[in-house]
């Protein structure tokens, strides 16, 4: 279960939003448990990437279904990664296990999303590899923010490619390349969304990295 406050928590504003606390509040009610939301964004995340990779098997107008509901269950991945801090702290369900359901569902999630969306492009050039690589620098940003953690530093959250960043650059390819294939054309947009989350992640572990070698350099 998700715990109420800690040094890994990322600042997200929709958390102050009254929906938010609302429902929340209400799943808290029905005995939501936060783990069990923080489990359920790995399932949204599969089925995200599972849909991006059946959608190249489509033509036209049937791919199109495919990547919309692929954009919406990344939505629905990042819904459930908000919502189980908040139920951890409206239904005082917080644990000290809390840190672990907090960051390996997404060491998961993002792998499922960012893979699926390399084969929703493998016939275009470089689609699979790109695919690959961008889920491998989803984890390297998560390492180096976890690394200035057990150096006693505060984890940066800092992008310009964090983790909500590179979600909503793969929800608008997939609509974008929804529309491309209800004209009868390739997902390029999913590969453009692919090729600006591996650039945002490159800057963004070197930020981090900087950061991190600056705040042990000034001690």
């Amino acid at each position: 279960m998700n715990s109420a406050s800690g040094p890994a928590r990322r600042p997200l504003k929709t958390r102050e939003r009254r929906w938010a606390r609302a429902l929340a509040v209400r799943l808290a009610a029905w005995g939501v448990r936060p783990n069990a939301v923080s489990a359920a964004s790995v399932v949204f995340a599969a089925g995200a990437g599972t849909l991006l990779a059946f959608s190249l098997e489509k033509n036209g107008d049937s791919r199109a279904p495919l990547l919309v509901g692929a954009a919406a269950c990344v939505q629905l991945r990042l819904l459930c990664n908000m919502l189980d801090g908040l139920i951890a702290v409206e239904g005082g369900f917080a644990s000290r296990a809390g840190e672990v359901w907090n960051d390996l569902p997404d060491r998961i999630a993002d792998p499922l999303v960012l893979i699926g969306a390399g084969l929703a492009v493998r016939r275009l050039p470089g689609g699979v590899p790109l695919g690959w690589l961008a889920a491998l620098l989803a984890l390297l940003t998560a390492y180096v923010r976890m690394l200035g953690g057990a150096l006693r530093l505060p984890q940066s959250f800092a992008g310009p490619m964090a983790k909500p960043q590179r979600m909503f650059i793969v929800t608008v390819g997939c609509l974008a390349a929804a529309v491309e294939a209800g004209l009868g054309g390739a997902p390029w947009a999913l590969l453009g969304a692919l090729l600006i989350v591996v650039a945002g992640a490159v800057v963004t572990v070197v930020r981090r990295t900087l950061r991190i070698v600056s705040e042990l350099e000034s001690r």
